[in-house]
């Protein structure tokens, strides 16, 4: 099948451009706002975007509380998000108001960051504290814009000692899960390898 991206006319029962974008790592971003109340959100629209220096990004659909946090503060952590913690992942993403602490929500316990002040969710294998560089508007050809992207740059990483073995991170045992379309996730338990040609 073909259809017209612009127009969106595919047919089909839902749009699939997410289902075809996959797996998609998850972004679960802790801030803290102004007022002091923490924020949890997890973001599937999340990857790094640069080595040197280290640069993720997310991106938001509208102006939500992880958005106006990290752009208020200057800060914001990302959280890895694992097979052992999707129910709170998933919970954390409820639709609440900026007065709600997702980490009570979902029944999580918070730790300290090194470097920032937003919190990390204790127990997740690894975390990117994080200082906000800019955010993007997303606008088409057209004029039309309801995403936002935020880019911040690594400044703190912690790496759970269980998941460093000979010197590498074994990220299969840290068991990453990913978004798919629709309601639909997975989850990394096996990896290969491959070599690129010289």
């Amino acid at each position: 099948m073909f259809y017209d991206a612009a127009t969106n006319d595919h047919g089909l029962r839902h749009d699939p451009f997410k289902a075809l974008i996959v797996p998609r790592p998850i972004g679960w971003i802790s801030t803290l706002g102004p007022d002091g109340v923490l924020n949890l959100a997890p973001y599937s629209f999340f990857n790094g975007v640069s080595t040197d220096p280290h640069i993720v990004m997310f991106a938001s659909a509208g102006r939500k509380d992880s958005q106006r946090n990290a752009e208020a503060t200057g800060e914001f952590v990302c959280n890895f998000a694992s097979w052992d913690q999707r129910e709170a992942m998933n919970a954390s993403s409820a639709t609440v108001g900026p007065e709600v602490d997702e980490f009570v929500l979902a029944g999580l316990e918070t730790e300290a960051s090194q470097l920032v002040k937003p919190p990390r969710v204790k127990g997740s294998p690894a975390h990117f504290e994080c200082v906000w560089l800019r955010t993007v508007p997303l606008v088409a050809r057209d004029g039309r814009h309801s995403y936002y992207m935020v880019l911040g740059e690594v400044v703190g990483i912690h790496i759970d000692d269980r998941y460093v073995a000979d010197g590498m991170v074994d990220t299969a045992a840290m068991k990453p899960i990913a978004r798919l379309g629709y309601h639909d996730y997975a989850v990394v338990e096996e990896v290969f390898t491959l070599r690129r040609p010289r």
